[in-house]
């Protein structure tokens, strides 16, 4: 009798759970998730449309649900109907209340290219962990520098494309080597933080002010609401730990990450060239509160210090040579989101701090410098109409600037003060756009612009935009976007021995056209049109050495920065992508671009340094099992020119023309494993990566480095970049 009565109170206990397993952002049906009874031990798979059965002997029972590139979920099941589990990216924080897109491309501004999610991880790499080498796999960005992360866009150099943090223009947001433009470098914030990243590649909107290429935009993510977390990883290049947990009874949380690398012992071992093997540390935080369910305030800081030192080449290098950097990057920002009504109200207020220092051998500076910065600005959207809303903002940044660069030599002893610099400035702007829905949505129109000040220059700038957005067909969109932009000199430009303070303005208009068709909700395939005329660029025409009337001309180590440039940049763009939580994902693009420049000074015409005439950037990723993930990433580029008056093949000769030469095309592929191993309370990621895996030999242009005035020889520095490079890594997340 007992036995009966034992086996009918287990009956009553059990369970059979159904359920479906869907993405907390887009309600994508999520196939491969492991869903795990921890109580008994038993586990099942979800499938293609995500549901999943799992018998469940006992309830009360612990489920866990995991999948590659998601948080894992845990929750108690104590009987009833179907489950439904969401699973939160692991690049989004977790919350009860689920912000839905409609869509994958949803959160996306129009024209624009995001990265979340599994894409900004695999693409950071292992070896560097960084956002910007991640946005240098998107559509139409040259990525020919394995050693920088800076970005160079359809032509422009990299100070012409800005990076904003939640909207904050950064003045040098990377561990590199001051005063050295051809340095390594790595972006100062780390990955961890970070919900997405956002390219605009033409046509930014209004409120990303005093750039004139394009902009990247990165956001912040918040910490973990509901429970304290943990994550330490290790790679070949750094070690790193985040750590994040709800403030205030669930009414806030907060995040904080630190990274240690020995990233320049591996330099060191791929690079004869020891000036771009420099090592780095950061922490970086964030904690936001909501005073009111309207009102959400925010604290982030930054703090991170690289250096260089050449102790062990000491009897190597010349006395003009930096033998130890240091560089230090600082930023505190006080954010603001409140939304009474319709209205949507965002503004900022941040502190920036750059101090560098580089000695040479004999412990003397060879340059210096500190740069200070305040900004504040707002960005708000009044959805007045259903049909329209009206956006305006306004910002502005005093900076203050000053350094240093010297030259010596030890017979006589001598030092010369080939630069010096040291100012102030106020820059402020504002902007307002007009956006009209029309014909049940399926036209928009905008219309609106910017009006800047400079202080140092005293000139005033009118910035106007326009844009149209029309569905010709339910799937399909085209878009037409028009704008100027306008980028102030930098003060080590105005104030600069080579420099004035009457230094215009640089101007562009960029014109864009694109056609996108949807294939189903996952696919797009977009062509995308565009034209940007730049003038006013800023460069010193009369610097560089060449020939010059039939006589060689040494170059002007003085010669002065000028308004001299104008050009353009035109081209094509294709591209096809599929943005999934199931089967493959990823894009192939193809982008055709022409860039050239006129000086108006020399009279000479020539491609822009920057100037690429074919990229194709393919990724791809593809989830094997709910515990593996593979990727890969494919690049090939059509050579940057060699930035010199150069000719010839090795020997080179001075030439009347500059950037005649190019660099060989560069073509590399790099792929990921990542591997997850699935604990109660806590997991374990394995990443496994190969960079360039055909052992390409890809080099780049270093600087000229000697010329020989009697025979117009000239010596070219090129450098060979990452050979095939293996890479592991391993995260502890609890």
């Amino acid at each position: 009798m007992r036995l009966w009565l034992g086996l009918a109170c287990l009956a009553a206990n059990a369970a059979d759970i159904t359920g479906v397993v869907l993405d907390a952002s887009t309600r994508e049906p999520v196939g491969k998730a492991l869903i795990q009874n921890l109580t008994a031990g038993t586990q099942t798979v979800s499938d293609t449309k995500g549901r999943f059965a799992l018998d469940v002997p006992v309830a009360p029972a612990q489920l866990q649900a995991s999948c590659s590139g998601y948080r894992p979920f845990k929750m108690t099941f104590r009987g009833g109907g179907e489950l439904e589990i969401l699973l939160t990216p692991d690049t989004l924080r977790q919350s009860e209340q689920v912000t839905v897109s409609a869509g994958p491309y949803a959160v996306e501004a129009q024209n624009a290219l995001s990265l979340a999610g599994m894409e900004l991880r695999n693409l950071a790499s292992v070896l560097a962990d960084d956002p910007l080498r991640a946005v240098q796999g998107l559509p139409g960005v040259n990525p020919n520098d394995d050693f920088q992360s800076q970005i160079t866009l359809r032509g422009a150099a990299p100070h012409r494309v800005g990076v904003y943090l939640d909207g904050v223009l950064l003045h040098t947001p990377f561990h590199t080597l001051q005063a050295d433009p051809t340095s390594a470098s790595l972006t100062v914030i780390s990955s961890d933080l970070l919900e997405r990243a956002e390219l605009h590649a033409s046509s930014p909107p209004a409120q990303f002010a005093d750039r004139t290429a394009g902009a990247v935009d990165l956001w912040l993510r918040e910490g973990d609401r509901k429970k304290f977390t943990g994550r330490a990883a290790a790679s070949a290049s750094n070690a790193s730990l985040l750590l994040e947990g709800p403030l205030g009874a669930g009414r806030g949380a907060w995040l904080i990450s630190a990274r240690k690398s020995y990233l320049q012992y591996i330099i060191n071992t791929t690079s004869d060239e020891p000036s771009i093997a420099f090592g780095f540390s950061d922490v970086q935080g964030r904690a936001s509160y909501d005073l009111t369910k309207r009102h959400m305030v925010s604290l982030t800081g930054i703090t991170g210090r690289s250096g260089l030192d050449r102790s062990g080449a000491e009897s190597a290098i010349g006395i003009n040579t930096f033998f130890q950097s240091g560089y230090t990057f600082s930023l505190v920002k006080v954010g603001s989101r409140w939304t009474p009504g319709r209205l949507l109200m965002q503004s900022n207020a941040a502190w920036i701090r750059e101090r560098f220092e580089n000695i040479n051998r004999a412990r003397d500076p060879l340059a210096g410098g500190h740069y200070n910065e305040w900004v504040g600005n707002s960005d708000n959207n009044w959805q007045w109409n259903e049909s329209a809303n009206f956006s305006f903002g306004a910002n502005l940044r005093r900076m203050r600037d000053e350094g240093f660069l010297d030259r010596r030599s030890t017979v006589p002893p001598l030092v010369q003060r080939i630069d010096q610099y040291r100012g102030t400035g106020l820059r402020g702007g504002i902007h307002a756009v007009q956006q009209w829905h029309t014909l049940r949505g399926k036209l928009t129109l905008r219309a609106g612009g910017r009006f800047d000040r400079h202080s140092v220059n005293e000139v005033s700038a009118l910035s106007p935009q326009a844009s149209v957005s029309a569905y010709v067909t339910p799937s399909t969109q085209l878009n037409a976007n028009w704008g100027t932009y306008v980028q102030y000199p930098e003060l080590n430009q105005s104030y600069s021995r080579f420099g004035r303070i009457q230094l215009l303005a640089e101007r562009a208009v960029q014109t864009q056209l694109s056609l996108e068709q949807r294939l189903g909700d996952r696919t797009r395939l977009r062509v995308t049109a565009y034209d940007r005329a730049d003038r006013d660029l800023i460069a010193r025409p009369l610097q560089d050495a060449r020939m010059l009337n039939g006589r060689v001309y040494a170059g002007n180590v003085l010669a002065p920065y000028e308004n001299s440039l104008r050009g353009y940049a035109r081209g094509l763009q294709f591209l096809v992508q599929r943005r999934s939580t199931n089967g493959l994902t990823g894009w192939a693009s193809y982008t055709y671009n022409a860039t050239r420049m006129r000086d108006g000074v020399t009279g000479l015409r020539y491609p822009a340094d920057f100037d690429q005439r074919h990229l194709v950037n393919l990724f791809l990723s593809y989830r094997l099992r709910p515990t593996v993930n593979l990727s890969g990433r494919w690049t090939y580029g059509s050579g940057f020119p060699v930035r010199a008056f150069a000719e010839g093949s090795n020997p080179f000769y001075l030439s009347v023309q500059r950037n005649q030469l190019r660099l060989p095309e560069y073509h590399r592929l790099d792929v990921r494993a990542n591997k997850t191993f699935v604990k109660k309370g806590w997991h374990i990621m394995l990443f496994v990566e190969v960079i360039n895996l055909y052992n390409r030999d890809n080099a780049r242009f270093d600087d000229v480095r000697g010329i020989d005035t009697r025979t117009r020889l000239i010596r070219l520095g090129f450098e060979q970049m990452f050979p095939i490079v293996p890479s592991a890594g391993v995260a502890v997340e609890w």
